[in-house]
């Protein structure tokens, strides 16, 4: 890179762009931004730099920013917008992203593909992590006691879903009982478990598109985690009807262990109420 931070701190005043801004024009996440003008990023990345670089010695009518709203082209609120696609990422349409794309985007850039469109994860809510927790430790507990073949990592991992190369997604937990699906990368195939926890920028995906993915895939048992409405939806494969809902109360078992392993949603619920007693909930 020939700009140096003195450049980029110039450029940036100049054209009176915020970091929420130049984020946007770069697709580099605000948090990497801000140590890098601070001067905190001792050895930032160089597709880190490139991206930066590319927006401030371009023309800035090339970045039309409203273009690229969301809402454009019925896009949802999860999914990235093109000018974020950079990194050396190939310049194709929403639809048709690879693996290829998807290794070419920066560690600490957290998406996921699906059939060929990138949808962003932002940084999961304090709530949103102490329930996969919960569940999770649940789970743990359960497997370490009984053995078997069954394996629940620690998440965030990449799961190739469809063995193909248009999708690749990271639940929020899930249970691998085939360790043939076991990979370095992560897991091949689909797991025989997964929940996810619903946030308000993953509500549609995790309800509508990755429900369907799941199905499809040979996922046994999906189980969603709403925190707001306070209820557990749960989708079992072998019955393509409607889910089962329970509040968060009492125990619900895990069918693909006969029901054997109880997760405890009373324990979830008050869980929710001491955080948000703690930080607060409009």
């Amino acid at each position: 890179m020939s700009m140096t931070l003195a450049d980029i701190l110039k450029i940036k005043e100049e054209r009176g762009y915020s970091v929420a801004k130049l984020s946007e024009y770069s697709g580099v996440p605000v948090g990497t931004l801000q140590k890098l003008l601070r001067g905190e990023s001792k050895n930032p990345r160089k597709a880190t730099l490139d991206a930066i670089e590319k927006v401030l010695r371009g023309d800035e009518k090339i970045y039309p920013g409203k273009a690229y709203e969301y809402e454009v082209e019925g896009r949802r609120p999860d999914m990235l917008r093109e000018p974020a696609l950079q990194y050396g990422v190939s310049l194709r349409g929403q639809g048709e992203y690879t693996l290829q794309d998807y290794y070419a985007l920066p560690d600490d850039r957290r998406v996921e593909l699906i059939d060929g469109h990138f949808y962003d994860m932002a940084a999961p809510s304090l709530i949103h992590q102490q329930i996969a927790g919960l569940v999770y430790a649940q789970i743990r507990d359960f497997i370490d006691k009984n053995g078997g073949d069954c394996f629940s990592p620690i998440t965030p991992v990449d799961v190739q879903l469809d063995c193909d190369n248009k999708t690749m997604i990271q639940p929020d937990v899930l249970i691998v009982c085939d360790p043939k699906k076991l990979r370095y990368f992560g897991i091949l195939g689909a797991p025989d478990f997964v929940l996810e926890v619903l946030s308000p920028s993953t509500k549609e995906k995790d309800m509508l598109t990755k429900l369907m993915k799941y199905i499809d895939a040979g996922v046994k048992e999906y189980w969603v985690i709403d925190p707001d409405r306070k209820v557990l939806i749960v989708y079992l494969a072998e019955e393509r009807g409607m889910p089962a809902l329970y509040p968060l109360q009492g125990e619900v078992g895990v069918q693909i262990y006969e029901g054997r392993l109880k997760i405890d949603l009373g324990k979830i619920n008050e869980s929710i109420e001491k955080l948000r007693r703690i930080i607060g909930k409009e």
